[in-house]
């Protein structure tokens, strides 16, 4: 028991020693920040604290194509003709029109033809329920229920084709639409999606 005791003591002397010495991480970051040197390299590091809070940062680049555009503060512009501008308004306004008239246009279209091709698959759903309903009629009018359905397959195909078609083109008419800067009424939700 006694030779234990002095390797408890020490120990705890250690143990208090080392305490004391020893410092919170977030101190020995100060001091190594307050110690670091000031490299000057060609790559600059960005962080928190080197990072400028007031005013704005410069981008490398040609300017943007609105301040690119708008004519200098010290330089004078030139009025612009109040006639020329409400014509050209006008035109605009007209062409935004024609270009929603348009797309309306090819939005009724897809519908009419969603809506045909929709009645004709119930109008098939009701004639084959009527034929497998019943064994008589199909066993006596097989090749000709064959023949009937081979048929309104490839109607179908092209229905969903022309479907397809009128889709892509209303979609490729609303891209011109957007690059031309027109922005579409948004009357309805997207008709792309199939209903």
């Amino acid at each position: 028991m006694k030779t234990m005791k002095p390797i408890v003591i020490a120990s705890l002397l250690l143990l208090g020693a080392s305490s004391l010495a020893a410092q919170s991480l977030g101190d020995v970051a100060r001091s190594a920040r307050k110690n670091r040197t000031e490299t000057s390299s060609a790559t600059h590091h960005f962080d928190n604290d080197n990072l400028p809070s007031t005013g704005s940062l410069s981008v490398v680049g040609p300017p943007p194509v609105e301040a690119a555009a708008q004519p200098e503060a010290g330089t004078a512009a030139a009025a612009p003709d109040p006639k020329a501008a409400a014509a050209q308004a006008a035109e605009k306004q007209k062409k935004i029109e024609e270009v929603q008239k348009k797309l309306e246009q090819q939005k009724e279209k897809i519908d009419a033809l969603n809506h045909e091709l929709d009645l004709d698959q119930r109008e098939y759903r009701l004639r084959a329920a009527a034929i497998y309903g019943d064994a008589g009629p199909r066993l006596r009018n097989s090749a000709q229920w064959e023949k009937e359905d081979a048929q309104y397959k490839t109607d179908m195909d092209e229905k969903r084709k022309a479907l397809d078609a009128a889709r892509q083109q209303l979609s490729d008419m609303q891209e011109d639409a957007r690059k031309a800067g027109i922005a579409e009424k948004q009357k309805d939700t997207d008709t792309n999606k199939d209903k």
